[in-house]
Parts: structure tokens; sequence; C-alpha cells
């Protein structure tokens, strides 16, 4: 109940203090990309229900590609840098957070193709709880894409090496969150990107 409380609040207090910059970012990626201005992509949530997750768009449109981005992907824009460095791509998902899809804190939402490399243990666990714009694993592999760029194949890298260890960090959080735990993921994760 608390947590839900927190969510709500915090996350529309968020739109609204962050008002003016999310104009700012939608009309930079309108600018140099054109439309959609917002990113959505299919996710996997709570109990294994699909939501569809809120970005800033920071990519072209006409590219495919990998779905892991390395720090070197062409498909980045030059707004979608400066997006992505200052994780204000991320704030749409506030909206997620008032929908109650997500939670402010919790493991972050991956899509199906990869929560199906999950141990049927681990996936019980870790979607018993609503994913979350942050958690420990966030904070942990904030340079993941860096380090996405510096292999061969980053994919099967992200697949055989960093999804093991977010999925053994997700499980920690699920087994040991409380409410003032939340609060200091939280404040970590501010001073993390202010540092940044």
């Amino acid at each position: 109940m608390m947590k839900r409380l927190l969510d709500v609040v915090a996350a529309a207090g968020g739109l609204l203090l962050t008002s003016p910059l999310l104009l700012v970012a939608a009309i930079a990626v309108r600018a140099e990309a054109g439309a959609p201005v917002l990113f959505t992509q299919e996710r996997v949530g709570r109990h294994g229900r699909p939501f569809r997750i809120l970005k800033f768009r920071t990519m072209r449109n006409d590219v495919g590609g990998a779905q892991v981005t390395t720090g070197h992907d062409p498909r980045i824009t030059r707004s979608g840098r400066w997006l992505r460095s200052t994780k204000i791509d991320e704030l749409p998902q506030l909206v997620n957070v008032l929908r109650g899809e997500m939670s402010l804190v919790g493991p972050r939402p991956e899509v199906a193709k990869y929560v199906a490399e999950w141990p049927a243990a681990a996936r019980a666990e870790i979607l018993s709880v609503r994913p979350g714009i942050t958690d420990p694993a966030s904070i942990a592999f904030r340079r993941e894409a860096e380090e996405l760029a510096e292999v061969v194949d980053p994919e099967r890298h992200y697949v055989e090496v960093i999804l093991p260890r977010k999925v053994a960090m997700y499980r920690d959080y699920v087994r040991t969150r409380s409410f003032v735990g939340d609060l200091k993921i939280i404040f970590r994760t501010l001073r993390t990107v202010a540092e940044d």
C-alpha cells in the first residue's frame, strides 16, 4: 500500500515538475527525427502481463537492428545521445507508473525473448512484482551500452554474460525489498545520474 502510494504521488509530482523538460525533449526529438516523439515497446510486466513501455525516441525510424543497444550504435540520433546520457528518455515511464504497469523501483522490464532466457523459478519470482524504472541492476549496469560496444557479438554477450547477472540482482531485490530500501535506491539513482 505504501509503495503504491509513493509511486502515484512521486510519478504525478515528477511529471508536473519536469513538464518543461519533457516539452523541450519532445521538441528536440520531433525537430531531429520527426514523429513519433515517443518510442513504445512491448515488455513483460507483473504476472507475465504484457504492457507498452514509454520512452522518448532516441533512434531513427528508418533502420532495424538488434534489441540491445551499444554505445556507438549508429541508429542513435544526436538528441538521443543527450536524452540517454541524462536519462531523460526514461521520464515518460512515469506515465506507466501512474497506470499501475510499473513502479518507481523494481526489476527492469524485459522484452519477451529475454524473459524466456530466465530460469523458470527466476521468472516466477521476478514477475511477482511490478517492474520498475530503476533498481540496483540499473545502477550497476548504467554503462551497459559501453560494455556492449567493446564486444564482437553484443546480443550474445548480453544473453550469456549480462542477463544472468541482472537476473541474480532482480531476484535479490525481490527477496529483500522494503519501503525504506526503495527510497535508498531512488536516492542512489538520482545521485548516480547527477554524478554522470
